[in-house]
């Protein structure tokens, strides 16, 4: 969650559900990540994968090649029939690989993983060199608004096409776009091309993650969802670390065109093996008759036009996700603009945005639920609900506190940009390693409601509780170092529990609809923990410079509110440093007040889940982890 872009905070997995009123929810039938040394061995031994054998295609029958387990059910052994395209291609997918192509799928996963948390740690450092190179900079601000914006929004069509036309398709167009943006600032001369290339880039970059965040749940067990997704998220283990020596190379070599030339050149080499790959299994599982056969090239264009609107539910898709630009472009609109949110313009997207949501609920509500976006049960499913309202308050709180928290440890601590970074990553990193541990415990466990309501909402509240109390001057740095621990450790909880208490409310159907979902509260909260922030900064920090700020320097107020450089020059120790961190610190405490108060109700959320046991319940068929 360190990067506003980085779908940190990024990834929900689907979890079963006894729902026993859902006939469409294959999860009521009873039923990892990976970690190092001799855990690794043991997990995959216990994830060891079921052979189905071939299928007579002249009838669509398996034919056992060797015997299918006891345990697996007629039905477990052919794809669903009532589910969109996209979902039966994964299902036969699974149901023909062999066990070692399955771990080299993950493998792979894992690469890409690495390969763009890497990219984008490297090419943030990118950014300044970049804007500083054109003379033109007012287009800067919006460029990272809308590219956050599109980026996030684009998971939301990109369900749709990950479910009607398949996970490899969309995979390969999410890598397309990523490559073009790279492509695109490598070569930008202007500004104008640069704000192209950024949501070229982002909507890119949030596909392909989100796509594998879908391809781990379509393809591991739900007692075993949490630690697999966590093991795709480990990478930034890694990267969080040697993301800036490699970008400062570059700045120091060739520049920064090429740092962008080179990945354009190794994200098509080291993405597309996984594409490949899984198209040559879904041809595997078509030559088994284990894919249904559609009729696609008898329809003539206009009724095929009329079916994909209908698989895509074009009319809810656009009300949705023009409703939520709408709402979300006022939020990090508005404090840039002159009028604030007394702009007629802000104004009308604050209302226009909302009432295009209503009719969307409204649309899919009155739909039958194999033409919805999202049946709109699902959406009214208390787990499912209480799951969204957290990550909304979890994302509201986090841009809260942690929007000005590098300036914080630069000015106040005087700490340079590579050992603010260090502690700047500390939250990524604890998340990180937190979830893998989380994901194993309930792998182990089988529950995880529990494990949220009292450990990880503890740890969160006592975080920035800490936070709030070591804002003042003078405290050490290792107290710092502490608090960022304490949250990091409760996010990473958050992160995996989360996640799995959206996937528990669906079927195999619609677990790409509810990561976008999901992933649609997570930018609502974002969008609202910005605004409150940049809000308190505008307000309080600058208040408080005309306080305490020597009355020598009182005409230069404005260069040093908005230049750090500026602030940073003078001495540490001297009046005016010292009145420029007492109103950093005054500021941080005031962020940090109700960044602790959106996160109590965050108890009545999780106190809506349901107490599901994962391990009791299977969603996805075939050979997973």
């Amino acid at each position: 969650m360190s990067d506003p872009k980085k779908p940190g905070t990024g990834f929900f997995a689907r979890r079963g559900r006894s729902h026993d009123d859902d006939a469409d929810s294959p999860l009521i039938t009873p039923g990892a990540q990976p970690g190092t040394g001799a855990e690794t061995t043991a997990f995959f031994a216990a994830s060891k994968p079921r052979s189905y054998g071939s299928a007579d295609a002249s009838n669509g029958n398996v034919a056992s090649r060797s015997s299918p387990p006891d345990d697996l059910d007629e039905e477990q052994q052919h794809v669903a029939e009532n589910v969109q395209a996209g979902v039966q291609q994964i299902e036969a997918t699974a149901l023909t690989w062999t066990r070692n192509e399955l771990l080299v799928a993950y493998a792979m996963v894992w690469f890409v993983y690495f390969l763009d948390s890497l990219q984008q740690n490297v090419t943030a450092n990118f950014t300044p060199w970049v804007t500083s190179s054109f003379r033109k900079h007012s287009l800067t601000p919006v460029t990272t608004i809308l590219s956050s914006l599109i980026g996030g929004l684009w998971k939301l069509p990109l369900a749709k096409i990950l479910d009607v036309w398949g996970r490899p398709q969309g995979y390969a167009m999410s890598v397309a776009l990523l490559t073009l943006g790279l492509v695109m600032m490598a070569l930008c001369r202007n500004v104008e091309m640069y704000c192209a290339a950024q949501v070229l880039y982002w909507v890119g970059y949030n596909g392909v993650i989100y796509s594998l965040s879908v391809f781990i749940a379509d393809t591991s067990a739900l007692k075993s969802r949490g630690l697999m997704l966590a093991y795709g998220n480990s990478p930034y283990i890694i990267t969080a670390w040697i993301g800036g020596p490699i970008a400062q190379a570059f700045l120091d070599g060739p520049g920064f065109r090429w740092g962008f030339a080179t990945f354009a050149l190794v994200t098509p080499v080291l993405t597309m093996p996984l594409f490949f790959m899984l198209m040559s299994i879904l041809r595997r599982a078509k030559a088994k008759g284990l894919v249904p056969v559609r009729e696609d090239s008898k329809r003539s264009f206009g009724r095929s036009l009329q079916y994909y609107s209908r698989e895509f539910d074009v009319v809810g898709l656009t009300l949705i996700t023009v409703g939520l630009a709408l709402f979300l472009l006022s939020f990090n609109l508005a404090p840039l603009h002159e009028d604030g949110w007394k702009s007629p313009v802000i104004l009308t997207m604050v209302i226009l945005g909302p009432l295009l949501i209503g009719v969307f609920v409204v649309w899919e509500k009155n739909l039958p639920d194999d033409r919805t976006f999202i049946p709109f049960r699902f959406l009214m499913d208390r787990t499912v609900l209480g799951a969204c309202l957290l990550t909304a308050s979890l994302f509201t709180s986090f841009y809260i506190w942690n929007s000005y928290f590098l300036s914080y440890l630069q000015v106040v601590h005087d700490l340079n940009t590579t050992h603010s970074s260090y502690i700047y990553y500390i939250f990524n990193v604890g998340g990180c390693l937190t979830s893998l541990v989380a994901g194993f415990i309930i792998r182990r466990r089988g529950t995880f409601k529990n494990l949220t309501l009292f450990f990880a909402i503890p740890c969160h509240i006592l975080g920035i509780s800490l936070m709030i109390v070591f804002r003042r001057l003078g405290t050490p740095l290792y107290k710092i170092i502490l608090s960022q621990v304490v949250i990091s450790v409760a996010s990473g909880t958050f992160m995996i529990c989360e996640q799995l208490a959206t996937q528990s409310a669906v079927g195999h159907q619609h677990i790409a609809v509810m990561f976008a979902i999901q992933g649609v509260f997570a930018s609502v909260g974002s969008a609202i923990g910005s605004t409150v922030s940049t809000w308190i900064w505008q307000i309080v920090f600058r208040d408080r410079l005309g306080r305490y700020l020597p009355d020598t320097v009182k005409p230069v107020l404005d260069e040093i509110y908005a230049d750090l450089g500026r602030q940073k020059s003078y001495p540490m120790g001297s009046p005016e440093r010292t009145a420029i961190n007492m109103a950093y610190s005054d500021a941080q405490t005031q962020m940090l007040i109700p960044a602790l108060a959106v996160v109590v109700p965050a108890i009545g959320f999780v106190l809506m889940w349901k107490n599901i046991n994962v391990k009791n319940l299977q969603q996805v068929k075939g050979m997973v982890l």
